[in-house]
């Protein structure tokens, strides 16, 4: 059975540097009907849970640590048993939103997780976060980019703990080096592929 992708959005809160926005969330979720993978946990658990349908979790992949990416992360873990996965550069941001609780397990650059019989390739891609990552699949011809790569450009640099210059980078040597045809689903926002984005 071949593994697919499953995509919900979840609305909430994004807070950081004092202010408050309304965000929508893009959910998305790697697996066949046995297994899943599960990329970020933004805002509702019974969201998320309804994309898994009773699958197991092999893991909670973590893309960075804003609040809307992992407000739901403990929960979540809990209610699948699954392990957490996060960047140890997002240290101090997962701080900010779960003072007290220990770091998840550490993801690396290159590291390789499987499911469902397919393979995604962590992408350490900073500027957005210090630990901001990317999950590409090739057997299933997309990258998963967090906040790293949305439809229109890079994400936002704008506030504490991001770089522009360190953004760009990232995309231009980790991302449009990947085949044109590459789907990018993003954090928040439309699909958009890798040729699209070329700049």
């Amino acid at each position: 059975m071949a593994a697919r992708v499953d995509h919900g959005i979840t609305s909430g809160t994004f807070s950081l540097d004092g202010e408050t926005f309304d965000v929508d969330n893009n959910v998305w979720v790697v697996g066949d009907d046995n297994e899943c993978l599960i990329i970020d946990a933004p805002h509702s658990v019974e969201s998320i849970l309804k994309l898994v349908n009773g699958r197991k979790v092999v893991a909670v992949v973590l893309t960075h640590a804003h609040d809307d990416h992992v407000r739901v992360a403990p929960e979540l873990a809990g209610r699948t048993e699954a392990p957490l996965l996060l960047h140890p550069a997002e240290e101090v941001l997962w701080k900010l939103t779960h003072p007290g609780l220990p770091m998840p397990a550490a993801l690396s650059d290159g590291q390789e997780i499987a499911v469902a019989g397919t393979t995604l390739t962590v992408l350490h891609t900073p500027g957005h976060s210090p630990g901001a990552i990317c999950l590409y699949a090739p057997a299933l011809s997309c990258v998963f980019t967090g906040d790293t790569l949305f439809q229109g450009g890079p994400g936002a640099t704008g506030r504490s703990y991001s770089d522009r210059p360190t953004i760009e980078r990232s995309i231009r040597d980790r991302l449009l080096m990947l085949p044109p045809s590459t789907v990018v689903h993003t954090g928040h926002g439309d699909d958009t592929t890798i040729q699209k984005e070329q700049f």
